[in-house]
């Protein structure tokens, strides 16, 4: 029995690791080239790109706990509310913030601003959550079927 949660925090941790996987092998098709460290490092670390592990990690808990406790348990209910949540900031604001960003560093650069660059946090796009949630559904899936 999964008292402690083990079986949750896996699915999660499963979600994020394999969209961050998939994003480090993206990088590695897109540049032709094997990655320096750094390259490796950015790939697991940075928000934003193909696909979402924001939407991968929490639509894979969501999915395990709805198989777990019941798709009309409480827990399944404050999961779903919470990825929904989750989800919407990074297709909505994070994504604005994002697309503002890069606008704020273009114009610092063309009026020769000398404060440093702007950090740019991408956020998602709709297909970029699509496969995330295919990639969480699965996780949430095997995760259920193990525990």
């Amino acid at each position: 029995m999964d008292n402690n949660g083990l079986g949750a925090l896996i699915a999660f941790t499963l979600g994020w690791f394999c969209a961050q996987t998939g994003k480090l092998i993206g990088d590695c098709i897109s540049k032709k080239r094997p990655l320096t460290g750094p390259e490796v490092a950015n790939a697991f670390v940075r928000s934003g790109g193909m696909p979402s592990g924001h939407t991968a990690s929490f639509i894979g808990v969501t999915t395990y706990l709805g198989m777990k406790y019941g798709f009309m348990s409480g827990i399944f209910a404050l999961s779903a509310c919470m990825t929904i949540i989750v989800i919407y900031d990074a297709v909505n604001v994070r994504y604005a913030v994002g697309e503002q960003g890069k606008l704020l560093n273009i114009i610092a650069l063309t009026q020769n601003f000398k404060k440093r660059k702007v950090k740019v946090v991408e956020g998602h796009t709709i297909p970029q959550v699509c496969v995330g949630a295919v990639l969480g559904i699965t996780i949430g899936i095997i995760m259920g079927l193990i525990f």
